[in-house]
């Protein structure tokens, strides 16, 4: 991983992401790319701030939510804020700010205008890592559209923190195993974290009977690349919750796993074990979809 990509605004919430961004670029000797993305003033389309990526309605629309879950008016104000609470969190953590990308490690800022969607699927895709937090339970549309946009759009991994400050995370990191094609590529791009991290953790909920690699399998792959990993067993029957305890009782700090192996309708209309770990669990969760 040499980039990271994280949206700032001037909140809480982009604080602690950008604390997490600095403190994992510094292991992979990655750069951090710190990101404002506002509406265009003028325009007459944008999208909805809502669950769905995919409907359009006014900027104004977009703008008031903004305003509203981002903590202020969608101006040159807004950016200046946004770009200062970067360079001050780059200078707390001795990293350079740089203009143009460089092969040592800096912090680069940049300001987009447009919509989230369109944003994040240019420059998520030439990042290594997205981070941001999980949007408040009462509310954060906005937040949780940039979150859902940068999970379904970049086919990158996406680093979702809980809202409060996050300690150190990646030294006991768990994987949910499902065999599927998503966590696959999950751990695939977890790997640089995996190398580093003193404990991993399998866990698997249920008979491994899918077409899929069984959990013994990913033990030998990550043997070749120097990881050491155990096998849990999850019990119970609802899988999130299982994972969840499996998760607590290794007391790990990271989740790695696929995101949306079942369609995402299908999951927000009847449950699934993205969803429960998107807005219910409230751990540090790695996810990749593709």
């Amino acid at each position: 991983m040499k980039v990271i990509l994280v949206p700032v605004a001037d909140r809480p919430e982009c604080i602690n992401a950008l604390h997490v961004a600095f403190e994992l670029a510094r292991k992979l000797g990655a750069s951090v790319c710190g990101c404002h993305i506002r509406a265009h003033r003028n325009s007459e389309v944008a999208l909805r701030s809502d669950s769905s990526s995919s409907e359009l309605s006014s900027s104004a629309d977009l703008n008031a939510e903004s305003e509203a879950s981002w903590g202020g008016t969608v101006d040159d104000t807004v950016s200046t804020s946004a770009e200062g609470l970067f360079s001050k969190i780059a200078e707390q953590q001795n990293y350079p700010v740089i203009k143009k990308p460089k092969a040592k490690p800096g912090a680069m800022w940049q300001e987009k205008v447009g919509s989230p969607e369109k944003v994040l699927s240019i420059m998520g895709p030439v990042s290594d890592l997205i981070i941001l937090s999980r949007p408040t339970k009462k509310g954060g549309k906005l937040a949780r559209l940039f979150m859902l946009t940068a999970l379904l759009n970049s086919s990158r991994p996406v680093l979702v923190l809980p809202q409060s400050s996050t300690s150190s995370i990646g030294k006991r990191i768990s994987i949910a195993w499902n065999q599927s094609p998503e966590a696959t590529q999950a751990v695939a791009a977890a790997m640089p974290l995996l190398r580093l991290a003193d404990q991993v953790t399998i866990i698997t909920c249920g008979p491994e009977g899918g077409a899929g690699p069984k959990s013994a399998q990913l033990v030998s792959y990550l043997s070749f690349w120097g990881v050491k990993a155990k096998r849990v067993k999850s019990e119970g029957r609802d899988d999130a919750k299982a994972i969840l305890k499996a998760y607590q009782d290794t007391d790990s700090d990271l989740l790695v796993m696929g995101a949306y192996s079942r369609s995402r309708l299908r999951q927000s209309i009847f449950g699934g074990v993205t969803e429960f770990m998107l807005y219910q669990a409230n751990i540090p969760i790695l996810m990749l979809h593709s």
